[in-house]
């Protein structure tokens, strides 16, 4: 006979896994903001931006603003990461655990 699964505690884990998930995200979102000076932004200017910013669907703008976003973190990857990290194909080497965000729109 099978062992009973305890659902509770699976749903547990699975709560505290996204829990832990959304801190980080909004851990590594601070430290963008950081990164890019934005945080000398007031609160209002950066919320207004990003607001205009998810609500643009001209894809040129979009195509021009994702392109300006890797540049900015492949020139920080180079700047930061010692020469025997470096992908032979001039592509920055991420972090264990970093993840390229997908290209979506509307992105929470």
């Amino acid at each position: 006979m099978r062992k009973p699964r305890d659902f509770d505690a699976e749903l547990k884990a699975l709560e505290d896994k996204a829990r832990g998930l959304k801190t980080r995200k909004v851990q590594q979102l601070g430290e963008l903001v950081i990164a890019t000076g934005a945080d000398s932004l007031s609160v209002n200017e950066l919320a207004g931006a990003l607001i205009v910013l998810a609500e643009t669907q001209e894809a040129g703008k979009r195509e021009a603003w994702a392109k300006r976003g890797a540049a900015f973190f492949q020139s920080r990857a180079r700047r930061n990461a010692p020469t025997n990290n470096r992908n032979p194909d001039g592509a920055p080497a991420q972090p264990s655990g970093a993840q390229s965000a997908p290209n979506r729109k509307g992105a929470t």
